[in-house]
């Protein structure tokens, strides 16, 4: 089975497969790390992490860099107002990253690449770029790249580009360009600005420059598969391929992936909307991670997800009755045999599973057939007709749905732990919701305490303190189930 993934570039469904025939290269735009992350940067996270986690379910070797911009204009700005280097403001905000990148269990790639440590790269590349008469210095020391050196810029965004002007962080100064349409490479040092000594002037790199360095520093020259957020398309990565084809003259990327922007509440998220949310504000308000994840990618990556509470609730249930499901076959005996009819709708959910995801990694499809084969499995328990030997065909078909979705094991108390640790130093204890603090309240152990006195209660035949003890775990976020093979208990 191969996977036919969406390409930007030519605008079709294309067969992605390693070049070499052995280890797949990909690189993924990361975060620039002025602040917090939010929902909407963590998406496209999510979203390559479903990729890669397919990849490697079919059994494919990856090679996958991500950068970290850890310097830019908004990253000077905010720590010259903080008063301190760039140098001691970023590493919080990296170290959040990665934190709520596993708290929302997102793999990390094969190699991070930082771009304050890779300057000289992008260095070089300028002086290849200015050999190649595609770059060009101005009066102030600033270098720029010189569009016109570049016929096929636009070839990915496919946008009319006879009328552009200067994009998104693109500076515009006093200091004459060859065209308003050249972009800058290499900005020269304004005073009290963070900046390098190098061959081509004191200064900081440009932030397109960064990651044209970076991929081609780690995957070559041309790589497999260059994946970010769809508001990278252009200028962002329409910049990179004619800085790095200027020189190498070879394709960067033979595959483009973008994933669609979210919406909260049908609207574009902002603070002025005051629905502007980062994983720990949700965290905060008694969310899981896991339900977080399965909302969040749960909608394919080419459509644009409308984010709702009603939407994480929905996951938050969604996830409940799998992990039901699996405690339930994990936890009930069976007689011996196995059912032709769960044996066949077993195979046809994995079957139906893995044609949804090698069908441009459609998550919502992929959903239905496991969750169909849920209720029939469920039916076939309760009327005695699930045997021992369906089980392991079952917990197949979950194993490889898990593979990729990664929500069945309930691994959110440590990232709750952590949001609640955060919020005590951040200030932010107000923002707690009363009913996280009850859900973590009570360790495993405690649990389990409470469960062994209300068996004990019940065989005295105190129904009372039973169910005292029951709605006392209710309150607290976690649910008794008494069954003919004992007594579960999770938490919701």
């Amino acid at each position: 089975m191969t996977l036919h993934l969406f390409n930007t570039l030519s605008g079709q469904l294309d067969e992605l497969v390693p070049a070499d025939g052995a280890e797949l290269r990909m690189y993924v735009c990361g975060p620039t790390v002025y602040d917090y992350g939010h929902i909407g940067n963590f998406r496209t996270f999510l979203e390559v992490d479903v990729l890669r986690r397919f990849l490697k379910l079919m059994g494919m070797r990856l090679r996958h860099v991500m950068n970290i911009t850890d310097v830019d204009d908004k990253i000077i700005r905010n720590a010259a107002a903080a008063g301190i280097p760039i140098g001691e403001y970023t590493p919080k905000f990296v170290d959040a990253f990665f934190e709520d990148l596993e708290s929302l269990r997102v793999e990390r790639p094969e190699a991070i690449a930082r771009a304050t440590e890779h300057i000289d790269k992008m260095v070089e590349l300028i002086q290849k770029l200015a050999a190649a008469g595609a770059a060009y210095q101005v009066e102030d020391g600033s270098w720029y790249f010189r569009l016109a050196a570049f016929p096929e810029y636009g070839k990915l965004s496919k946008k009319d580009l006879s009328g552009m002007e200067d994009g998104a962080r693109v500076d515009v100064d006093e200091y004459e360009k060859d065209s308003a349409r050249d972009f800058a490479l290499w900005k020269a040092a304004k005073p009290g600005e963070t900046a390098w000594e190098t061959a081509i002037g004191r200064g900081r790199p440009g932030w397109h420059i960064e990651c044209s360095a970076m991929a081609m520093e780690y995957l070559g020259e041309s790589f497999d598969l260059h994946a970010g957020g769809e508001d990278l398309m252009f200028p962002h990565h329409e910049n990179e391929i004619a800085q790095s084809e200027s020189v190498t003259h070879k394709p960067l990327a033979r595959h483009w992936m973008h994933v669609r922007f979210l919406l909260v509440d049908g609207k574009k998220m902002s603070k002025s909307e005051g629905n502007f949310y980062t994983l720990r504000d949700l965290l905060l308000k008694g969310y899981k991670a896991s339900a977080i994840r399965m909302a969040l990618i749960s909608v394919p990556y080419r459509h644009q997800l409308n984010f709702t509470f009603d939407g994480l609730t929905e996951a938050t249930n969604a996830i409940d009755r799998l992990r039901t499901f699996h405690q339930r076959l994990s936890q009930t005996s069976f007689g011996p045999g196995e059912s032709d009819a769960i044996q066949v709708a077993a195979h046809k959910a994995r079957a139906e599973y893995f044609d949804a995801m090698a069908n441009d990694l459609n998550t919502a499809e992929a959903r239905a057939p496991i969750f169909d084969l849920l209720r029939t499995a469920n039916t076939a328990i309760d009327k005695g007709q699930f045997l021992a030997g369906d089980r392991d065909a079952v917990l197949k078909v979950l194993a490889d749905f898990d593979a990729v979705f990664d929500v069945i094991a309930d691994r959110d108390a440590e990232p709750t732990k952590r949001a609640l640790a955060w919020a005590e130093q951040a200030g932010r204890q107000a923002d707690v919701a009363p009913e996280l603090l009850a859900r973590v309240a009570l360790s495993d152990d405690d649990i389990e305490n409470l469960v062994a006195e209300r068996t004990q209660a019940k065989k005295l035949r105190n129904f009372a303190r039973a169910d005292q003890i029951r709605n006392e775990l209710l309150d607290k976020g976690v649910v008794i189930e008494d069954s003919k093979d004992g007594v579960r208990w999770k938490r919701k």
